[in-house]
């Protein structure tokens, strides 16, 4: 009998710990909503202990997201654990995630506590938790170096404490297959409760030496029926397991797994996008399923195998992912009737304001590329529908730059109900555009990243600018897209100064500040 996997989604947490991938409430709830939609069994929405941003985000997640369990982290505190409960208890599935380190160096190094003490602890923390919330997790932080023999006891307590799901982490990326399978397969023969308990029996795997998925994978094949991920893989240091890497490993190689998910896969691309956009962590372009060149074939080999037959080189189908890339029958003198419902088939559900948004920059996109792709008009979605309120608002760019000259900038933009212009030159056209932008702001903000990627092949491609903006501790990000590059890195420098400016107010009035 095919067994199913629970897929326990972390990138609201664990994802969102990666340096730079700070998420607003409004997009940790619009995170959540398309997790809801790919069919997550659980959606681990913040640590709410950490801040009141933090328990705020998970609360308004427990009020509004239906379907999926909604669970908040919380060390072995009683003060984390009850603020876990505060922020959860409105969701009609709500969950406690309690988490203890069980390896020497943990309990020696960073809790300074002695084996005894975190068996008491353990058994005492999940019992306060217990009666707070009827859905426990418990967690054995560093499971993969601890002591077996130690790991059993204190897995045990926490069973017997009220846990019905434990969670074995391979918390540094440590262990290898071999050693992770078998480190699954020993606690539940050791450990009877787990069995007469019927508990579940988790696993969450870091990436450190590139193993996350493949570890999850051979402790699925051990017996664990619900694995932790993040989507895109994101996450602390080099990152969790890769959900998208999982749950199409499991359905590509049920063969061999016997093993299924609830996830609704034609979802993943879209999920991935979103994930990426939103922190601005852009996905490497060989990055398994959902990489751009994940279903792209340049050798000739590789294509005439392909003419032949798609199997030939293509182990799943894009279609499985929801990335079909069909041409589109759209143009320049296509109606907006045809454009809604060309994004109604890709899986978008845009308010009236952003549809005519979003149409507006598809017909100018039209009048300047001969062929417009699905992934075009996601990037034109993403930017149009992940905005902020526009405090400054680009009217005119005009650049300089040659062999002989030093590269210049003019620059107008609108604030308010008025306009500045602003000239400087730069190291290049794109630095002296911002050195334009900057002076029109009155603000410079540390840039820490600015990355560009085509969005589809030929020299009228759309590229796609990502700038991460650094002020003080808090990290922006900005996105924009265009045929013309100068323009794309404007958009996506001025929408992080927006962004900014927005949250920057939201925390002054929280008072967060």
């Amino acid at each position: 009998m095919t067994r199913q996997i629970k897929i326990f989604d972390t990138t609201l947490r664990d994802g969102e710990q990666c340096p730079g991938a700070s998420l607003n409430p409004e997009e940790k709830l619009d995170i959540a909503r398309q997790l809801a939609k790919l069919g997550v069994d659980a959606i681990e929405a913040g640590f709410a202990i950490a801040s009141p941003g933090d328990f705020d985000s998970i609360k308004q997640i427990a009020q509004q997201i239906k379907g999926p369990i909604i669970c908040s982290l919380a060390r072995a505190k009683k003060e984390d654990i009850k603020s876990a409960w505060e922020a959860i208890k409105y969701s009609d599935r709500p969950r406690i995630h309690v988490f203890l380190a069980t390896s020497p160096i943990h309990m020696e190094k960073k809790l300074r506590m002695t084996p005894v003490q975190v068996l008491a602890t353990t058994k005492e923390m999940v019992a306060y938790a217990k009666s707070l919330c009827n859905d426990i997790e418990f967690s054995a932080e560093d499971a993969g170096r601890s002591e077996p023999a130690f790991l059993y006891k204190v897995v045990a307590a926490a069973i017997e404490a009220g846990a019905s799901t434990i969670n074995i982490p391979d918390t540094v990326g440590y262990n290898t297959p071999w050693e992770f399978g078998k480190l699954i397969e020993n606690v539940i023969a050791n450990v009877p409760q787990i069995k007469t308990n019927n508990v579940t029996i988790s696993v969450h795997c870091h990436n450190d030496l590139g193993m996350a998925a493949v570890n999850s994978l051979a402790a699925i094949k051990a017996g664990a029926n619900q694995v932790e991920c993040t989507i895109n893989g994101i996450g602390e240091r080099a990152g969790n397991a890769s959900l998208e890497e999982v749950v199409m490993t499991l359905k590509t190689r049920r063969d061999y797994f016997d093993c299924s998910t609830g996830i609704n896969t034609k979802e993943i691309y879209r999920t991935s996008r979103m994930v990426s956009n939103l922190t601005g962590l852009l996905v490497q372009p060989n990055k398994a399923i959902v990489g751009a060149n994940a279903f792209a074939h340049e050798s000739g080999i590789h294509q005439a195998g392909m003419l032949r037959d798609k199997l030939t080189y293509e182990i799943m189908l894009p279609e499985d992912i929801g990335l079909t890339e069909s041409r589109l029958v759209l143009g320049k003198h296509s109606g907006r009737n045809a454009f809604a419902d060309k994004l109604k088939e890709m899986g978008y559900n845009l308010t009236e304001d952003n549809l005519e948004k979003a149409f507006t920059s598809f017909k100018q996109l039209a009048d300047m590329k001969k062929e417009v792709g699905e992934a075009d008009l996601a990037a034109i979605v993403s930017e149009e529908i992940n905005i902020v309120p526009e405090t400054f608002k680009i009217e005119l760019i005009e650049v300089c730059s040659g062999t002989e000259r030093k590269p210049s900038a003019k620059v107008k933009l609108q604030y308010k109900n008025s306009t500045t212009v602003e000239t400087a030159e730069g190291a290049g056209p794109v630095d002296a555009v911002y050195r334009a932008i900057d002076k029109i702001t009155r603000l410079k903000p540390n840039l820490v990243d600015y990355i560009i990627q085509a969005i589809t092949g030929g020299t009228d491609a759309q590229g796609e600018v990502t700038v991460r903006l650094k002020e003080g501790e808090q990290v922006y990000v900005g996105h924009g897209a265009s045929t013309d590059i100068i323009l794309a890195s404007a958009k996506a420098y001025v929408a992080a100064i927006n962004r900014m400016i927005f949250l920057q107010a939201q925390n002054q009035a929280k008072g967060l500040d």
